[in-house]
């Protein structure tokens, strides 16, 4: 199969390096840094440029960009994209994206599911991709009435074949509230805590904790401040419930009282034990 990728950082680059190291489909990739093609290139992630004539020859499109750019690439480049081609988007919000690329797939004829791979680095670019990113991640798919079971085979055995573990299928509105907690919500977390003062001065005083609570403030502002406000209102619910937990915490500490604290430790305890996993 002749796979097309836009955009070629973090996600898209590691997709093209899975597919070309652990399939036998060939990959086009467009990106706009133009040192970006030529690494893919040179490294083998892409076999050639994602250009009019690339196009016309895939059997699967994968839009691994911001949500309004990808929504842009599809509504450009949707006349040019073959009927029997599936597109599927790999944003990390699904109702802006799906909400305005499905109607565009439906009015020309192509097959559209939007997707998100669970993955991820702290740091983006094609040189942070990898070609092992997605062994044991799960992909999201949101199928609507026009997905068929013949689509959900091709992206199961190719998605499966990328080393993903599973595939799981969601709502757009249903990804988006869960997403709001699960990934949102720890990046606000952990860009917030890193503002204290102490943080330059804790040199030596650091071990694993400070690690896994800063290591996902180094963030790309620009894409997530449009991840944010695209769930801006399943993220505000979520740090509303947030900012009441951690006022518990301090009210039991400026009290001194050490039942409450322990009652609430121990009741986030056994949550992280119910929720299991990680």
């Amino acid at each position: 199969m002749d796979v097309g990728i836009v955009g070629l950082g973090l996600i898209g680059g590691s997709m093209a390096k899975s597919i070309k190291e652990r399939t036998g489909h060939t990959v086009y990739g467009i990106d706009l840094d133009q040192e970006t093609m030529l690494l893919a290139r040179m490294c083998g992630a892409i076999d050639g440029p994602l250009d009019e004539e690339g196009l016309a020859r895939c059997g699967l499109i994968l839009v691994a960009i911001r949500p309004q750019a990808a929504v842009d690439w599809v509504r450009a480049h949707a006349p040019q994209i073959p009927k029997s081609a599936i597109l599927v988007d790999l944003c990390g919000v699904k109702r802006t994206v799906v909400e305005q690329i499905a109607p565009i797939a439906e009015e020309q004829g192509f097959a559209y599911i939007g997707g998100h791979p669970m993955a991820g680095k702290e740091r983006g670019g094609f040189t942070s991709s990898s070609g092992d990113l997605y062994v044991g991640a799960s992909m999201i798919l949101t199928p609507d009435k026009r997905t068929d079971m013949k689509l959900l085979e091709t992206l199961q055995t190719f998605f499966l074949d990328l080393g993903f573990a599973r595939l799981t299928f969601s709502q757009p509105e249903e990804h988006d509230r869960i997403i709001a907690f699960t990934s949102q919500l720890a990046h606000i977390v952990s860009s917030a805590y890193v503002k204290s003062p102490e943080a330059q001065r804790r040199r030596g005083f650091s071990a694993g904790s400070f690690k896994d609570m800063t290591r996902v403030a180094r963030l790309d502002e620009d894409m997530w401040t449009e991840l944010f406000l695209d769930d801006a209102d399943f993220l505000t619910h979520e740090l509303g419930i947030l900012i009441g937990h951690l006022e518990e915490y301090r009210q039991a500490l400026e009290t001194r009282d050490a039942r409450r604290l322990h009652d609430l430790l121990k009741e986030g305890r056994e949550k992280k034990a119910a929720a299991g996993g990680n």
